[in-house]
C-alpha cells in the first residue's frame, strides 16, 4: 500500500488565498489518498492439470517445530508448448493455534480451473 500526500498540491492555492482573505486563515489540511496495489492475478487454466506426480516424502527437518507435508502440485504457466510446471512438495511449519492444514487444490471456476493455495483452518 502506498500513501500519496496532496499537501504540496494544496499549498500554492492556500498561499494565493492568504492575500485575499487577510491575516486570519486556517492552516492547510493534509489530504491523503490511499492507493492499493492490485492483487496478484490468478491465472485461469482452460483445462484441468495433468495427473499428480508421485513424490517421495522426505523426513521432516530435524530440530524444527512441528511441520506438515504439503504435497507437490501442478502450476499453470500458460506458456505455449509447456503450459504446466510441477511444484515439488515441501514442509509447512505449524503456526501457534493452528487447527488443521487444508491442502491446496485445483477448483473448477469461471469456465476453467484455478489453484487454491493450501492454508491453515
Amino acid at each position: 500500500m502506498r500513501i500519496v500526500s496532496f499537501v504540496s498540491l494544496a499549498l500554492p492555492a492556500t498561499l494565493s488565498l492568504i492575500g485575499c482573505v487577510g491575516s486570519t486563515t486556517a492552516p492547510a489540511k493534509s489530504n491523503q489518498l490511499v492507493v492499493q496495489q492490485p492483487s496478484a492475478i490468478i491465472p485461469l487454466a482452460p483445462t484441468p492439470p495433468p495427473p499428480t506426480q508421485a513424490e517421495l516424502v522426505p523426513p521432516p527437518p530435524s530440530g524444527a517445530l512441528a511441520n506438515v507435508w504439503q504435497p507437490g502440485h501442478w502450476r499453470y504457466t500458460g506458456l505455449a508448448g509447456s503450459p504446466w510446471s510441477w511444484d515439488s512438495g515441501n514442509y509447512v511449519a505449524v503456526p501457534p493455534d493452528a487447527n488443521a492444514w487444508v491442502p491446496g487444490q485445483w477448483q473448477q471456476r469461471d469456465g476453467g480451473f484455478v489453484w487454491r493455495e493450501g492454508h491453515w483452518a
